[in-house]
């Protein structure tokens, strides 16, 4: 009797440990595979035609998303030239705050202007945050980069891109990594035509692929494009302005397991 009990003990004991076994492999699968989102816009052109009209169209949709976005990111491009002008900077600003995620900032071509530098770089710190920046949400390190000395081949004083960047990515200590810029460093196509891309385009490359970036997004393009640089992915988002005939647009981006995914969106015209 005794031996039979002690063999129903052991029999229960390995079932407990098998039982504990699968709830904590469970509960690791199921951290692995843990997501979150973030939305993109970028190329907004505000000071311009419609586009002030369309920007609305566009955080009412993305306030109404059934997901929970961590962060919206703005890729550059927020005005046409007018980033010193008062009440086209207020209206955008106005219009951004009405989303209810938080919003991060990236300077673009049109945001610091090569022929009035020193005043739109000050202008665009002032109302939208420094050249680069950084958050962290759940785990993951994203970087807000202004790359437009390297795009334009130009300088801003006391701000060199790779520099800084490369300071931050540093600083990671191998945490995943996520940046954003606007322009892109790769050839350009339009026109039928290939335009080149960044002349230091390669040291960019190396930098990234140099630590755990998970991936690379930008605007500018004002198309939809995907490219690889080394290991690093691009994601190029269209924009919202009407250049070019194009449709107002944005991007939700899913982060799960070290890998990104997005899903654009377009708003009716």
């Amino acid at each position: 009797m005794q031996l039979k009990g002690t063999f129903y003990a052991k029999y229960m004991v390995a079932g407990i440990a098998l039982c504990l076994v699968l709830f904590f492999a469970g509960a690791l699968s199921r951290a692995k595979d843990k997501s979150f989102y973030f939305v993109q816009i970028t190329d907004t052109h505000l000071g311009y035609s419609d586009h002030e009209e369309r920007l609305k169209q566009v955080v009412r949709a993305i306030n109404k998303l059934p997901f929970e976005i961590e962060f919206v990111v703005h890729t550059g491009d927020i005005t046409t030239d007018k980033i010193e002008d008062g009440p086209t900077v207020a209206g955008a600003l106005s219009l951004l705050k009405l989303l209810k995620p938080p919003i991060n900032y990236v300077a673009g071509n049109h945001d610091i202007l090569r022929n009035k530098l020193d005043s739109t770089t000050l202008a665009f710190k002032n109302n939208f945050g420094e050249l680069i920046s950084q958050k962290e949400y759940q785990g993951v390190v994203f970087l807000f980069v202004c790359t437009e000395p390297l795009a334009g081949d130009f300088s801003i004083p006391s701000y060199d891109p790779l520099a800084e960047l490369g300071k931050r990515l540093k600083e990671t200590a191998g945490k995943p990594v996520v940046v954003f810029q606007h322009s892109p460093s790769v050839e350009d196509f339009y026109n039928n035509e290939v335009h080149p891309g960044w002349e230091r385009a390669k040291e960019w490359e190396a930098l990234l692929n140099r630590y755990n970036v998970k991936g690379l997004i930008a605007g500018h393009f004002h198309r939809d494009e995907m490219h690889w640089l080394g290991k690093v992915p691009l994601y190029v988002c269209p924009p919202v302005a009407g250049h070019w005939g194009r449709q107002a647009s944005f991007r939700i981006y899913e982060y799960r397991d070290g890998r990104i995914g997005y899903r654009t969106q377009y708003i009716p015209s």
